[in-house]
């Protein structure tokens, strides 16, 4: 049924809501304050006709917006959109009972994403199809341009078709290309490839390493099996050099990571033993330990030998011990953590609830928790207010630009 309709606000996955006597519409590409047009179907007003448009309505700048599922808040103006971020914030602490000073968030520029997921399929005319799964659907949007990203990811798009190609051998494959921009190149590892059948072909995995070769890209692996190496991809970290494991983590912007860093760099000032808990390769690591010695904690292997191979690799840090450990199953408790008066968490989505409950039992005196999650970052936190810690100030960070994703920062106090 076609239903014109008034959006009142906007819902936490970025689509605007629209209130009515039976119930929420959904609408996205819609705005609080919009007259919309168009027909509902449960719940949901898709391909709104904008009857009347919110004064902080923008020209979106993607040639593939409102197809391409990436992007979903490009036609909203700057001020309001990072503002909507920031309460988005603020609603989830609100869940919890916790009210501190939530800071501005934290923008980045376009064209700085240095890491992008890319799904590869074959076209109906027999090409190789790189792009993103449209909104709400498994159905791929080729993607030739994309003003997030690097431009050094775009620029090798076409070579990255190319690529993709020989992992398509099998008719189940539905291959991704995980590529990150590193120091030395592109690093691309493949995932998705069907392996029922017996994986790839030794023909086809010389195809796909001839490709990368042609390409010019640092590193080609498969599932985190290296294919093809002709130099090793880097990363810096604070004053460090680090090696990139195949298919290891990375902050997807480097200004946002570097707002994040910088956050959590000046609330250790002055302790003598930091704990880095959930490191990773070292992002936050090498940083701390220009500070104070660092203990470093993650359940990656990959990632905690790539840290330890980047001890040594820049002046000024102070000693860095490094252990690969599931935190979820093997907390570090208060006897494993002493003499650390600080401690930084930077837990997956799921948060880290687990080990933060071993946190008051331990002589830290600041706390600063790094978050991808609003919700899970807030159920902890309580876990500190209630022990007596105070959060003294949460930073939303914008890193996944045009998205309803928002990260931060949070620093307690004891």
């Amino acid at each position: 049924m076609t239903e014109t309709l008034t959006i009142s606000r906007m819902g936490g996955q970025g689509d605007g809501i629209a209130d009515t006597p039976a119930g929420p519409v959904f609408a996205p590409l819609t705005l609080p304050g919009e007259t919309v047009r168009g027909e509902v179907r449960d719940g949901r007003l898709e391909a709104a006709e904008i009857l009347a448009a919110s004064p902080d309505r923008i020209a979106p700048v993607s040639p593939h917006y409102g197809d391409c599922g990436g992007c979903s808040l490009q036609h909203w103006a700057s001020g309001p959109y990072l503002d909507w971020k920031r309460e988005q914030v603020r609603q989830a602490l609100a869940r919890e009972r916790i009210e501190t000073e939530i800071e501005a968030t934290v923008a980045v520029p376009p064209g700085t994403r240095r890491r992008l997921a890319l799904h590869a399929r074959r076209g109906e005319d027999g090409r190789v199809v790189l792009g993103f799964k449209a909104r709400k659907s498994w159905r791929l949007v080729e993607v030739t341009a994309c003003p997030v990203a690097d431009p050094r990811l775009v620029a090798a798009f076409p070579a990255l078709a190319r690529v993709a190609e020989a992992f398509l051998e099998h008719p189940k494959s539905a291959p991704t290309l995980h590529v990150t921009a590193t120091l030395t190149g592109l690093d691309v590892d493949v995932t998705g490839v069907e392996r029922r059948s017996g994986g790839l072909s030794g023909d086809a995995r010389m195809r796909a390493i001839e490709a990368a070769a042609a390409a010019e890209l640092a590193r080609l692996s498969l599932a985190g099996d290296v294919l093809m190496m002709e130099r090793l991809p880097k990363v810096a970290f604070g004053p460090a050099t680090v090696p990139l494991p195949p298919g290891g983590f990375l902050q997807a912007v480097p200004e946002a990571e570097a707002a994040m860093v910088a956050r959590a760099v000046a609330a250790v000032r002055g302790a003598k033993k930091i704990a880095d808990l959930f490191c990773g390769a070292g992002t936050f690591t090498f940083p701390l330990a220009t500070v104070a010695p660092v203990l470093a904690a993650d359940g990656s292997a990959a990632g905690i030998a790539a840290l330890k191979a980047g001890i040594g690799t820049g002046p000024g840090m102070k000693a860095i011990t490094a252990e690969a450990r599931d935190l979820f199953r093997r907390p570090l408790a208060p006897f494993d953590l002493r003499g650390c008066d600080a401690v930084v968490l930077d837990p997956p989505r799921a948060g880290a609830l687990e080990q933060t409950r071993q946190l008051p039992g331990t002589k830290a005196a600041v706390v600063v928790g790094v978050s991808c999650n609003p919700v899970t970052f807030a159920r902890d936190a309580r876990v500190l207010i209630d022990a007596g810690f105070r959060l003294e100030r949460v930073t939303p960070v914008d890193q996944f630009l045009w998205s309803a994703h928002v990260e931060l920062v949070g620093v307690f106090r004891r």
